[in-house]
């Protein structure tokens, strides 16, 4: 194995593990079509990275940071719910940025090329992970109980608003970092599908979690290596790969 494939399964499976545990949080509160919407916002952001050649993780963050405020801003003003906004912001991004993103940088943009991957990649990706990953940690019971019911959550002088928009944040975190396994267009499917496949098996939260977590990882990772062994695009087989999962998982439903 050379030195690059190993970089490339490591900063995978990290992106992997941040992508299931986010995931279960998403599912817990209906927001799986958001999560993949998001993804797609990152694209004006990435264009833009591309063309002054800076690393697109930070163009891509930018774009959804933008998206995330505007949507969190637009919520609290119009009332219209967030599924409605980031659909808004989702078809307009995405015709954005397909006109922006040059010829030939855009199967890269859509599809992620980990192949590019440099050790600076695995410096911003590790550090990243691990605090959405401890963040995610500390607020988990009232961002849960904040899908349950909002004026409990708030009648214990929770931060609901806080919550939701730190919440949010992760998840552009995420799908900034996962670009480069995926691209734009299949994002939201890393984010998904282990989570899915976790929620079938598990017996509580915290297992399922953890599961989530580490479906992703293993989704990654297997996707990656597959895509390796055949010369294929990592990014379609790392989102083949948890299919797989999805479906295996099916077989021990609880």
């Amino acid at each position: 194995m050379s030195s690059q494939f190993i970089l490339q399964l490591i900063i995978g499976g990290i992106i992997g593990i941040g992508a299931g545990y986010i995931g279960a949080f998403m599912i817990i509160r209906r927001m799986a079509l958001v999560g993949d919407a998001l993804s797609h916002v990152a694209l004006p952001g990435l264009a833009v990275a591309l063309l002054f050649n800076i690393n697109p993780f930070l163009g891509a963050f930018l774009a959804l940071f933008i998206a995330i405020v505007g949507i969190w801003a637009l919520e609290r003003k119009t009332n219209l719910p967030s599924e409605t906004l980031v659909g808004i912001f989702f078809t307009t991004a995405l015709a954005l940025g397909i006109l922006i993103t040059p010829q030939a940088e855009l199967l890269e943009a859509l599809f992620g090329d980990i192949g590019n991957v440099v050790l600076t990649d695995l410096y911003i990706t590790l550090p990243i992970v691990i605090l959405v990953i401890i963040a995610l940690f500390l607020i988990s019971k009232p961002l849960v109980l904040g899908t349950i019911s909002k004026d409990l959550t708030r009648s214990m002088k929770v931060p609901v608003n806080a919550i939701n928009f730190l919440f949010l944040l992760m998840v552009a975190a995420i799908v900034a970092l996962g670009i480069k396994v995926t691209g734009t267009l299949l994002m939201g499917a890393l984010v998904i599908i282990p989570a899915a496949a976790a929620r079938n098996v598990a017996l509580n939260f915290s297992r399922y979690s953890f599961l989530s977590a580490f479906l992703g990882g293993i989704a990654a990772m297997g996707g990656i290596i597959i895509a390796h062994q055949y010369g294929f695009a990592p990014g379609p087989l790392v989102v083949l790969s948890g299919g797989v999962l999805f479906l295996v998982s099916l077989l021990f439903k609880q």
